[in-house]
């Protein structure tokens, strides 16, 4: 099975493979992020160290299966915040999660972690496309997908409705394609 790097750097942050060993570093991001990953993110409506544990686990098995790929974001080697591509959307696509600490936001560093993300997930064969799904009151997420250059393609009704205390129902969906993400690519390399 194909994988996609188990550690990277993407500008500014490293992204690696999540370990057991990630255990307190997650347990305590989370914990000091409550305020701001609990309107967003169900698994942060009960937080605990069993939980976090548990999806440590997960997060491991899923990779072995090519499930799903979850990846620390680190900068100077402290767990700032999570991201995965995921195989959830049909064939050739992935989608793209992330969330990161309430104290590293404003400065790029979710950007810049996804960017390198879907660099990687571009780079696993058949993939054709990337998509971000967030609900519509998710500015933020919103924002990251924008300057990544995504398309938003569609906002329909959450199937499962609002999940979350921040959330309206309604998601709203982006869309780059390999080619797009090259032509990207090629653009910011001659703007250099």
């Amino acid at each position: 099975m194909e994988e996609p790097a188990e550690s990277f750097r993407s500008d500014r942050v490293d992204l690696r493979r999540w370990r057991m060993s990630d255990l307190d570093a997650l347990e305590r991001a989370i914990r000091e992020s409550l305020d701001h990953l609990v309107p967003w993110m169900p698994w942060a409506a009960d937080p605990g160290r069993r939980q976090t544990a548990a999806f440590l686990t997960r997060a491991d098995e899923e990779w072995e299966t090519g499930r799903t790929f979850a990846y620390a974001i680190t900068l100077d080697t402290e767990v700032i915040g999570g991201c995965s591509l995921m195989r959830r959307i049909g064939p050739g696509g992935l989608e793209v999660g992330y969330w990161i600490h309430s104290g590293r936001t404003g400065r790029g560093l979710v950007t810049t972690a996804v960017a390198g993300l879907v660099d990687q997930g571009f780079r696993l064969a058949g993939t054709d496309r990337v998509e971000i799904h967030h609900d519509v009151a998710n500015h933020a997420s919103g924002a990251v997908a924008r300057r990544l250059g995504f398309t938003e393609v569609q906002r329909v009704p959450a199937p499962e409705g609002p999940l979350t205390p921040g959330e309206s129902g309604i998601d709203v969906i982006w869309v780059m394609t390999a080619d797009q993400w090259r032509a990207r690519k090629a653009g910011t390399r001659q703007a250099s």
